[in-house]
């Protein structure tokens, strides 16, 4: 199927870059179709100067009606896991890569569809925005969509799911799986195997944290 050519959310932006403008200026973007079927844009939410920022693909329908993101069933072992992995939910910022819920609808529900490389594209502009702002130690990308966004249509998370990638800017990015395909596995056994496997991941994301602040650099770090 075509990809269709959107403008982009670039010049929805505010003038101020903050967290706040941002969170009230994405709901007035058009920079793709999404916001036409969409109760809202739903925006990340956390610590101004969070260490972690996890980024999912977009949000769901529970997101989509209360106005948060993680706030679901994926949301809420998303915080179980965090827990079990040592992480303090107060350091970590979560947002997605799409600001706007795509869906199909099945009778009375709305199923998750998932969206176009081009409409990633068209809402990268407030990803950006949020990450030049946070400026986090560690990026964790929840997801091949998200991994994507992040580190370029070329990622497998198959291949690189765990590994850590500095990045230019500062910090480091890493990739494991969406909370909801847990949610997603067959059968009970498969979910506590895949659960153990994230916590896992999400332990050495707390490792790496651990040993950025160790490092003889991160007290005269000027990002903070």
């Amino acid at each position: 199927m075509s990809q269709q050519v959107f403008k982009g959310a670039e010049k929805f932006l505010p003038s101020r870059i903050t967290l706040p403008a941002l969170q009230a200026a994405v709901q007035n973007c058009r920079g793709c179709d999404l916001y036409r079927y969409a109760t809202q844009a739903v925006f990340g939410e956390g610590p101004r100067h969070a260490s972690i920022v996890m980024i999912g693909e977009e949000p769901g329908n529970d997101e989509d009606i209360k106005g948060h993101p993680f706030v679901g069933p994926a949301g809420k072992l998303l915080d179980r896991a965090l827990a079990d992995a040592g992480i303090a939910r107060d350091e970590v910022y979560v947002t997605n890569a799409v600001k706007h819920f795509k869906f199909e609808e099945r009778g009375k529900r709305r199923l998750h569809k998932k969206p176009q490389a081009s409409e990633v594209q068209a809402c990268r502009p407030w990803l950006e925005a949020e990450l030049r702002v946070i400026k986090p130690d560690v990026i964790v990308c929840l997801g091949a969509t998200a991994a994507q966004a992040m580190m370029g249509a070329a990622f497998r998370l198959t291949k690189e799911r765990g590994k850590f990638f500095e990045l230019p800017s500062g910090g480091y990015c890493t990739a494991t799986v969406h909370p909801a395909a847990i949610l997603r596995a067959p059968d009970q056994e498969q979910r506590h195997a895949q659960y153990r496997d994230f916590v896992q991941e999400l332990k050495l994301v707390h490792e790496r944290l651990k040993k950025l602040r160790r490092s003889p650099l991160a007290a005269g770090s000027a990002r903070r």
